[in-house]
């Protein structure tokens, strides 16, 4: 089954600094973080919970720390360490549904050109994975508000 990836990643900055970048698909959500420059695994503290993500350096107050804007499972969860990014690869609990952001602490309400781009992309992507073999990247909404993949997708599960 092809996905239709994201064609960027979204930037959560504080204060002109880079926090964190993310981006989802119908499946999952993916957040990045640059860690400190030689930081290995086994130096960090990682707890990934259905509920929140706690990121940091062992023995010191975490890096970020912080609920979902929406559920996720942690058991089919992971996170790797890989040139200096830690990369975390959160399965959704709602397929398909459309994150504002990674964590409620940063979620949006409004409508937004990103949050617009990643329904419609999310969209494309659950018409991909329910009629394979059919080219959907093409393919354009005539709605400026598109509607959420995961409610049409009860028999994806």
């Amino acid at each position: 089954m092809d996905k239709i990836a994201p064609t960027s990643r979204r930037v959560f900055s504080h204060q002109g600094r880079v926090i964190y970048e993310w981006d989802q698909t119908v499946e999952e959500v993916n957040v990045y973080i640059k860690v400190p420059s030689g930081a290995r695994a086994r130096e960090l503290d990682v707890r990934i919970t259905p509920k929140s993500l706690r990121v940091g350096i062992v023995n010191t107050p975490p890096y970020l720390e912080h609920d979902f804007e929406h559920g996720i499972k942690a058991d089919d969860s992971v996170w790797t360490l890989d040139d200096g990014e830690l990369h975390f690869s959160l399965a959704k609990t709602i397929r398909g549904k459309a994150w504002t952001a990674p964590f409620i602490a940063h979620a949006t309400a409004r409508e937004t050109p990103e949050n617009d781009a990643d329904a419609k992309r999310m969209m494309l992507e659950r018409f991909q994975m329910e009629n394979p073999g059919f080219d959907f990247s093409d393919a354009a909404f005539n709605s400026s508000n598109t509607p959420d993949a995961s409610t049409f997708m009860g028999g994806m599960g």
